[in-house]
């Protein structure tokens, strides 16, 4: 074969080669082509799929910290305050058994809050709303917690997660159906428990956030008027952010109107920064406040058994009474020693005329009330055992130095601080051997020196109340409750008369305005009562009904193991 017909045959052979490729692609398309638009087409799911899971790990790391998208408060710390003042008023507010929801719909947000402090924002955020279900799981995996919500046309799904520093997040959504299997997020929630919002560490950072109003009011516990909330009781709760209220028999009919009062006392005060101390003189004996209970025994009954842990017994018997009720401070037990049989007052409060006796029973009383996270507070400091006066109608005296109150009068007051005590109760008694001008409830000399400085109690001292005669004969109320709290009460018992006790707070408004009374001693009173507080875990929770049966039940065996 020669060359020239080589090339012939190589350039027919090259032609077919190029008309089958043409064919070829005419009937199979570009695969070039395809191929392109096939990586493309996953290019953008994969760059889709990385975005949503970008997006849910920034709001979970939001979350961990108590924030979310484009809000800027974190919740467990911030206070709705902060929130009004950076964002103003809500569109709407609507207030409930969980906390008060505060809306604002160009935020695309709801903040909720309880005693101030925000403890649930939930957003709203276009980006969360194009979410579903399906990517929160695959990205995070199960949640912890699945609950189902159903109300008023809603029907829907919460997937929990639960975070670092107890904080949830829940991602709401409608429930799936067959329908619709995957849908998107309605909203979501970051949340931490309302009733962790107190820190007993840091009791400056609420401090910080409380205004003059504020501080002053929890310096108060007020006396309330009948046997359902009024006007007057509201606005002490509402304005004046009162600290506590105090109840007397006639505000106690039976065990339902009572619990009915104190829970509307209680509800009333949930928007307000601070639970409240809710207090009575229940004692046992002839000094008892709670209505349809048996008597229990008077102190003294129960000191000649000679064995202390009886008075726990019967304390904590008493403070499961009023923590059944729904009180939280019981002004009691009596501590003073029955040295004088002419004393019209104290008589068989007291445990002993022994002080060695009256210590040891006032001691065990105390831990009986803490048994039940009830607050005890010891009384009549520095004592009101050698009077012969009752405090209620005049001012008593009592002529004795100090080194005399040692050795009788002090002794179980200072046992019980020693074994724990938080409050102390100082009496109106006038000793001219330590102050020759203010009675101790006024008195720097006993609150300051002798009880601050000399027992070395740092706990919460509360004046007797201010509206007794022993007070009122000789003083105006303000002035007497400035002059208190300068002397070092923390809080002003004012059992009477809602008058009084707006008097009391303009009175130590005004002195600490025109700096009479320093506001960092303020600021010491508050963190004390703070701190009290917490320690008792108050909270401004519901109470049920009063199990009566069972209550008079442990009175009568108590009382039948004793008379044996």
């Amino acid at each position: 074969m020669n060359h020239r017909l080589m090339k012939i045959i190589f350039g027919v052979f090259l032609a077919l080669l190029l008309l089958g490729l043409s064919l070829f692609f005419l009937i199979n398309g570009n695969p070039s082509k395809e191929t392109h638009n096939a990586a493309a087409s996953q290019g953008k799911a994969s760059s889709k799929k990385q975005g949503s899971d970008q997006l849910i790990d920034r709001i979970f790391t939001l979350a961990d910290k108590g924030q979310t998208l484009h809000i800027p408060f974190t919740a467990g710390k911030t206070d709705i305050e902060d929130v009004r003042g950076a964002w103003g008023s809500p569109d709407s507010s609507t207030k409930t058994d969980h906390g008060q929801y505060e809306t604002y719909p160009d935020r695309n947000g709801v903040i909720v809050h309880q005693n101030q402090s925000v403890y649930d924002i939930r957003s709203y955020d276009p980006q969360v709303r194009s979410l579903r279900i399906s990517q929160i799981k695959k990205s995070k995996g199960h949640p912890d917690e699945v609950k189902f919500f159903k109300h008023e046309g809603a029907d829907q799904v919460i997937l929990i997660y639960h975070l670092h520093g107890r904080v949830d997040l829940k991602w709401v959504a409608p429930r799936p159906t067959d329908r619709q299997s995957d849908p998107h997020i309605d909203y979501l929630s970051v949340y931490t428990d309302p009733n962790r919002l107190i820190d007993p560490e840091r009791p400056e950072a609420i401090l910080s956030k409380m205004s003059l109003d504020e501080k002053i009011g929890q310096m108060i516990i007020a006396g309330v008027s009948g046997t359902s909330l009024d006007a007057k009781t509201r606005g002490l709760i509402r304005q004046n952010k009162i600290g506590g209220f105090i109840f007397y028999a006639p505000n106690l009919v039976n065990p339902d109107q009572s619990v009915k009062l104190l829970n509307q006392i209680k509800k009333e005060n949930e928007g307000n920064r601070l639970p409240l101390l809710l207090s009575l003189d229940q004692e046992g004996g002839r000094v008892e406040r709670l209505p349809g209970l048996e008597n229990t025994l008077a102190a003294l009954r129960i000191g000649a058994t000679g064995q202390p842990q009886l008075a726990r017994q019967n304390a904590s018997i008493i403070g499961l009474a009023d923590k059944s009720f729904g009180f939280n401070l019981d002004f009691a037990p009596v501590v003073d020693v029955n040295s004088n049989p002419d004393n019209p007052v104290i008589g068989d409060r007291s445990f002993s005329s022994d002080p060695q006796t009256a210590a040891a029973f006032g001691t065990q009383a105390v831990k009986g009330l803490m048994d039940q996270k009830v607050i005890p507070v010891i009384k009549h400091f520095p004592g009101h055992g050698d009077t012969s006066v009752d405090s209620h109608l005049a001012l008593p005296v009592v002529n004795k130095n100090m080194s005399e109150l040692k050795q009788l009068e002090l002794i179980p007051f200072e046992q019980a601080i020693k074994d724990g005590a938080d409050v102390v109760m100082v009496a109106h008694i006038l000793l001219p051997k330590l102050d020759k001008t203010y009675p101790a409830s006024m008195s720097d000399r006993v609150m300051t020196d002798l009880l601050r400085n000399q027992l070395h109690f740092n706990g919460v001292i509360v004046t007797d109340d201010m509206t007794m005669k022993a007070i009122t004969n000789q003083y105006s109320l303000g002035p007497a409750a400035v002059q208190s709290v300068k002397a070092g009460a923390d809080l002003v018992l004012v059992g009477h008369d809602y008058t009084q006790a707006r008097e009391a707070i303009s009175a130590i408004k005004a002195a600490v305005q025109n700096g009479e009374i320093s506001e960092g001693q303020l600021n010491a009173s508050v963190t004390r009562i703070i701190k009290l507080k917490k320690k008792y875990q108050l909270t401004d929770e519901m109470t049920g009904n009063v199990p009566l049966n069972e209550l008079n039940r442990e009175i009568r065996d108590f009382n039948r193991k004793l008379a044996h």
